[in-house]
């Protein structure tokens, strides 16, 4: 049966797609310019967006399984709200989500509470889901690479509590095994909850002798204090959104996001190979 990905034309979504192509999968994405979709030709494009009732209809038919991304935005939860209705009334009963670890414990970051309520309207309404809770990517140090490597400073308040980050290629390939696992599946299977985490738990300091080690010369850690680092993002997105990443990483500082015991050995297992490392990462932006 089809499996429709949202979500499809970013990091982690267009990656969703290639591994369920890769696997002979029957997969349709649903993007608002299908002109700017570059997707192999086997891939069904639907036009659409999430708050446009007849064109999800449209792109839910003949769909049995979903996989649910939403960007962090003003209206995500409506979205997504609004998303799973809809796949509900077009019959959709197995849904892959991509929430966010600690979703229901770091309540006053928006987003975070977002899929929070929406994993508990996936519960309620009785989806045979998946509910993938990944850590902080790893690719997100794309917008401090430039300051690291130009001042020397990583700006990330990560604090020492300490958080694992998940590269988005891992993170995608256990999506989209977690899809076809229930798209296949004979009967309903029941409601499942995978923590995504990279196989290290990274302090600030630990990242700034990462980028020393990586680049040769020293890289100091920027503090605790989120002010600058909301200052900084700011500049290029828009100000509530450069507030709720300062609500989050003052979270990071003042609880970490530590794995539970077991939770990369279980990728490990699932994926067959070791888990992507923040250093191979930091070694490819560095060259």
């Amino acid at each position: 049966m089809t499996i429709l990905v949202t979500g499809a034309t970013g990091r982690v979504g267009r990656q969703v797609v290639e591994q369920l192509v890769s696997r002979n999968a029957d997969v349709r994405v649903l993007v608002r310019d299908p002109s700017k979709a570059r997707f192999p030709v086997d891939v069904a494009v639907a036009q659409g967006d999430m708050l446009d009732i007849d064109s999800l209809r449209r792109a839910f038919a003949g769909v049995r399984t979903l996989f649910l991304l939403n960007a962090v935005a003003g209206d995500e939860f409506t979205q997504a709200l609004i998303t799973l209705n809809i796949a509900r009334e077009s019959g959709v009963e197995r849904v892959v989500y991509l929430s966010v670890m600690h979703a229901e414990r770091f309540v006053n970051v928006p987003h975070f509470a977002v899929k929070s309520g929406a994993e508990r309207m996936i519960d309620q309404m009785g989806f045979s889901a998946t509910i993938l809770r990944p850590a902080y990517f790893i690719d997100n140090e794309l917008m401090v690479r430039d300051v690291v490597v130009d001042h020397g400073v990583y700006p990330m308040p990560i604090g020492s509590k300490g958080v694992a980050m998940v590269d988005t290629r891992d993170i995608a390939e256990v999506a989209a095994i977690e899809l076809l696992r229930r798209d296949e599946a004979a009967a309903d299977l029941p409601v499942e909850v995978i923590n995504l985490v990279g196989p290290d738990t990274l302090t600030g300091t630990a990242l700034a002798s990462i980028w020393s080690d990586v680049l040769g010369r020293p890289v100091a850690y920027g503090g605790d204090d989120p002010s600058g680092f909301e200052q900084n993002l700011a500049g290029f997105m828009p100000k509530w959104m450069a507030y709720e990443m300062r609500l989050m990483a003052e979270r990071y500082v003042s609880d970490g996001m530590v794995p539970e015991a077991g939770d990369a050995e279980r990728l490990v297992r699932m994926l067959g190979r070791p888990l992507h490392t923040y250093r191979d990462f930091a070694a490819q932006l560095a060259s």
